[in-house]
């Protein structure tokens, strides 16, 4: 039974509205990233996932997330949800969500962003390379079989969250099978014949980079799904986890650069963002200075080794993405503490060793999981239409030869 709180509904729009900017937020971050030539091409491919997401969200795919429950076997073997709220049926004025303080419409509208957003992280991977009819093909099938599966299996009454998993806002859920999927993408595509130059904007970059941060705030405090002293938490260790990852990645940079980059810096505070994502309402404050630290020194010599492995992850989704929510749950297992969050479970260094055992066999399961079914998938979608663009597509420039526009007056670069 719904008994409204408007507060914590109010919130809870707001939360839905800051994650809804952060896809916009992540298409200026990739936009600046690529060559001028190709600016159009990825930023499309995270605006037309707002939109088909949301059909599918609505077709099936917040059903297959939240109905049903292993428990009350109600599910399909904890894997995924029934079709009960396909159309959204079900998902009236009066219905209640998983908070009986909010509307089931309002948890509906929240979810449907992290959903928009999660799948467009994996195209900086494959930035330049990849056709768009693929690529639609790809956006429809991921979701399907990789991010609602996860969805239900961690938050919405599946197997993991019956054996005990936490994932406060989506280290598995979100970063760490995006990455793992990128990392397949880019293994099965190949590299790029024509190399972007570097950044052609590093002005987007840091405009897509606000909006990121900006909007993190509703992705980890709104998990809470109320306003409460766990929100603030979250609130806080967002910008404490971002700010010490973006000063760790510019230190280390700096260390072996010889300067002070700013994509360096740009590129630490997303690390720490997304490291800290699982573990924003289970830690403390100075646990969110340590994890931003690690993200900010380890995802860049992630970065570092897959420049020596020859992997053109030309965006570097894996290494900050998939690494860092692999890290993030790690260390969830070890320094979560109910001291912090009463309703979440103490960790590694609290005597559950048990807690972070499980952690770590839920991100290995997400990571062969994504990785092997992306592979898969692409290997499917091939034979149906090509994946990959032509080399005289990429030479000249994907804005220009899959969409027949430009961004710039003067793409020659």
């Amino acid at each position: 039974m719904l008994h409204l709180d408007t507060g914590n509904t109010g919130f809870m729009l707001l939360c839905s509205s800051l994650v809804m900017l952060m896809t916009p937020g992540l298409a200026f971050f990739y936009g600046g990233l690529v060559g001028r030539k190709n600016v159009l091409a990825i930023m499309i491919q995270s605006f037309v996932s707002m939109g088909w997401t949301t059909v599918l969200w609505w077709l099936f795919g917040f059903s297959l997330c939240f109905s049903g429950s292993l428990h009350a076997g109600t599910d399909f073997y904890g894997i995924v949800g029934n079709l009960d709220w396909a159309f959204l049926r079900g998902v009236t004025l009066t219905a209640a969500s998983p908070n009986d303080t909010i509307p089931m419409i309002v948890f509906c509208a929240y979810q449907m962003m992290f959903a928009i957003i999660t799948p467009a992280l994996i195209t900086g991977a494959f930035a330049n390379r990849v056709t768009f009819k693929a690529y639609m093909l790809f956006l429809t099938g991921w979701l399907t079989f990789v991010y609602f599966p996860f969805v239900h299996m961690v938050w919405g009454g599946g197997i993991l969250q019956q054996w005990g998993v936490l994932d406060f806002a989506g280290g598995i859920v979100v970063h760490n099978i995006a990455g793992m999927a990128a990392l397949a993408s880019v293994l099965y595509v190949g590299k790029r014949q024509v190399a972007d130059r570097g950044p052609h904007s590093i002005p987007l970059v840091a405009l897509g980079t606000g909006l990121l941060w900006f909007g993190w705030y509703g992705f980890n405090a709104g998990s809470e799904f109320r306003v409460d002293s766990t929100t603030a938490v979250a609130f806080l260790n967002t910008d404490v986890a971002a700010s010490f990852g973006a000063v760790a990645w510019l230190a280390v940079d700096w260390l072996f650069g010889r300067k002070p980059h700013f994509i360096g810096l740009l590129t630490g505070a997303v690390a720490g963002l997304a490291t800290i994502t699982p573990a924003a309402g289970y830690v403390s404050p100075s646990t969110a200075v340590l994890i931003g630290t690690v993200a900010g020194v380890v995802c860049y010599l992630a970065v570092s080794l897959k420049n020596k492995l020859g992997w053109d992850d030309a965006l570097d989704v894996w290494g900050v993405h998939g690494v860092g929510g692999l890290l993030g749950i790690v260390l969830l297992g070890i320094f979560a503490t109910t001291a912090f969050n009463p309703n979440g479970v103490d960790g590694l260094l609290a005597g559950n060793a048990a807690f972070l055992g499980k952690e770590i066999g839920a991100v290995a399961l997400s990571s062969v999981w994504a990785f092997a079914f992306t592979y898969a998938m692409l290997f499917v979608i091939d034979r149906i239409t090509p994946v990959r663009v032509s080399e005289a597509q990429e030479e000249s420039g994907l804005d220009d030869a899959l969409h027949g526009e430009s961004a710039y007056l003067d793409d020659s670069i």
